[in-house]
């Protein structure tokens, strides 16, 4: 996929960062985010992965983050098991997980 956030920048069309930008920066998201992002645009409702190509679970950080910054959302809880967070992409988590 891509090498670095340079690479993640020109796919998303954004300008690449000057020597201490910062701001774009915390716009786009790490390559664990993006992986997990787009696991969900193959899924029914968009509903994303609890668990990684590995069958280890998906980090908590890397699913808060995506809550955090509006690329998924809670879709219901998990009675059998309420501290994982079943979630499914937003219309904005779809737009950067479809694009190129």
């Amino acid at each position: 996929m891509f090498a670095d956030q340079e690479s993640v920048r020109s796919a998303l069309g954004v300008a690449p960062s000057a020597v201490n930008d910062n701001e774009v920066g915390g716009n786009l998201p790490t390559m664990p985010e993006l992986f997990y992002l787009r696991r969900g645009l193959a899924q029914p409702g968009g509903k994303l992965p609890l668990f990684d190509l590995d069958g280890q679970t998906i980090a908590r950080e890397v699913v808060r983050s995506c809550l955090k910054r509006g690329w998924a959302e809670p879709w219901f809880a998990n009675p059998l098991k309420p501290g994982w967070f079943v979630c499914k992409l937003t219309e904005a988590g779809r737009r950067l997980a479809s694009s190129p």
